[in-house]
């Protein structure tokens, strides 16, 4: 029973230490995102277009009302980052699906995010892996 307790203990401490290297990069992903335009919705919505999805499934995705969505959808056309389409399958259904400059804004973006911060930059590179390897088993769980 103490080891059931203490792997909850160490869990929970991973996964407060963990939100706190998150939160101390949330201004450097915010103030990134800012530099084209963007609110953290909009930048969900941009990265989850592989390729053309329903808006209603973004709502679902985002986790809020579909006007939400008409209101990101607005602000991401406005930039043009994203186009509308109709579904050929359902022409009630509007498909939402990056343009080449939302292709390239997202691109651009995901790759300045992804410079890791500083506190996993000191790790020495065996840390570095050995952290990689179980996060990527956590993942596989």
């Amino acid at each position: 029973m103490a080891e059931t307790t203490t792997r909850a203990d160490a869990a929970t401490e991973a996964w407060e230490l963990f939100m706190q290297i998150f939160g101390s990069v949330r201004p450097r992903m915010l103030d990134v995102q800012a530099e084209y335009g963007l609110k953290p919705p909009q930048f969900f919505a941009l990265d989850a277009l592989d390729e053309p999805l329903p808006m209603s499934h973004i709502a679902d995705m985002l986790r809020c009302d579909r006007s939400a969505v008409t209101w990101i959808t607005d602000r991401l056309e406005e930039r043009g980052y994203v186009e509308r389409r109709s579904d050929e399958r359902d022409r009630r259904v509007k498909l939402l699906a990056l343009t080449d400059e939302g292709r390239r804004v997202r691109e651009e973006i995901r790759r300045r995010l992804a410079v890791p911060p500083d506190a996993l930059a000191r790790l020495s590179r065996t840390e570095q892996r050995e952290l990689r390897d179980l996060l990527r088993k956590a993942l596989e769980s």
